[in-house]
């Protein structure tokens, strides 16, 4: 039987990379999706459009998901952003992505996780978080101040409410990723191949990952295999944190 059968997942950011990536390999697994390109695979789905910053629009579609499609038992928060200017760059540059990756990577994952809590709790539910090697350490290339904050924040914000939701039978954990090649960073690959060899050098699988890497540790904290498993971080970043 496959290990996702009967349950419905929402999973944000689902449009590209890692979350696009998710959302299939959770399909192939049973699970039904709510994301926008999975009908493609031949998988059963709902194409929903969300803007995780507007915290009202979060309430209105899970109500929406709630009256047509059925009880969420698994969110995965994948939506984000991020930004490579250093603190000491541009003042209004400085806090322009200061503003837009907090509404975007922290302030989203508490809308929609605030949102689809109540079916989560009555389903014994799954919340998977993406986190990144980020949340832990400032990486060893320039970056922006705002995502190493926001990405501690995000396994902060696991780790809380693993604490609190456990006596409602809901798992909460992070995934952290390392250098992914997905199309949010295709640009920053292409034009600065030095920044890449500078994460693959210190990553000891020597290559970077692929969003497929993701799939994996995602499938196995959305499943039964992982029922013991709450307020903890999957790391798929190549070793990257290990020297």
């Amino acid at each position: 039987m496959p290990l996702l059968a009967n349950h419905i997942a929402v999973v944000t950011g689902a449009a590209s990379g890692i979350g696009s990536a998710i959302a299939v390999g959770f399909a192939r697994e049973g699970a039904r999706e709510v994301t926008r390109q999975i009908r493609d695979a031949g998988f059963d789905a709902e194409s929903i459009r969300l803007d995780v910053t507007r915290r009202e629009d979060c309430f209105a579609i899970a109500s929406r998901i709630a009256k047509e499609i059925g009880q969420v038992s698994v969110l995965v928060n994948d939506a984000g952003i991020n930004r490579r200017n250093a603190f000491t760059a541009d003042a209004e540059a400085v806090l322009r992505d200061w503003q837009d990756i907090m509404a975007i990577n922290l302030n989203g994952v508490f809308n929609v996780t605030h949102a689809f809590l109540e079916p989560l709790k009555a389903a014994k539910g799954r919340i998977i978080n993406i986190g990144s090697i980020q949340s832990f350490m400032h990486v060893r290339t320039p970056n922006s101040p705002a995502y190493t904050t926001s990405k501690h924040a995000v396994l902060g914000f696991t780790r809380a409410l693993a604490a609190e939701l456990g006596k409602h039978g809901v798992r909460v954990n992070a995934i952290g990723p390392g250098l992914i090649e997905t199309p949010l960073n295709a640009s920053v690959r292409a034009n600065d191949p030095a920044l890449v060899k500078t994460f693959i050098d210190h990553t000891p699988l020597g290559r970077a990952g692929q969003p497929e890497d993701i799939v994996g540790p995602a499938i196995f904290l959305a499943s039964d295999l992982s029922s013991y498993v709450t307020g903890s971080i999957v790391m798929a970043d190549g070793g990257y944190r290990t020297i």
